[in-house]
């Protein structure tokens, strides 16, 4: 099956997270997004949170996003310090 690719948007928050990571953080980031654009979902570690807004999982670092028409916008990222995610 042939996999049509996901726009990428990614909101300030977000960008702020991920320009203040070592370039080693950002590029296993990097590497995650780049699958999910390319519809390997699957293939990243992501978690449901409310309704359609998702968590990806890299190491410490989370990346709320959701998909809608075929763009993945991501929203936030924080680092995870605690048992609990953040609401």
């Amino acid at each position: 099956m042939e996999y049509k690719p996901f726009a990428l948007q990614v909101l300030p928050f977000a960008e702020k997270y991920f320009d203040d990571l070592s370039l080693e953080e950002q590029s296993i980031v990097m590497s995650d997004i780049e699958d999910m654009c390319i519809g390997e979902i699957g293939a990243v570690h992501t978690k449901q949170l409310r309704g359609p807004i998702r968590e990806l999982i890299a190491g410490h670092h989370r990346f709320t996003y959701f998909l809608l028409s075929r763009t993945l916008y991501f929203v936030r990222g924080f680092r995870k310090k605690s048992a609990k995610t953040p609401p």
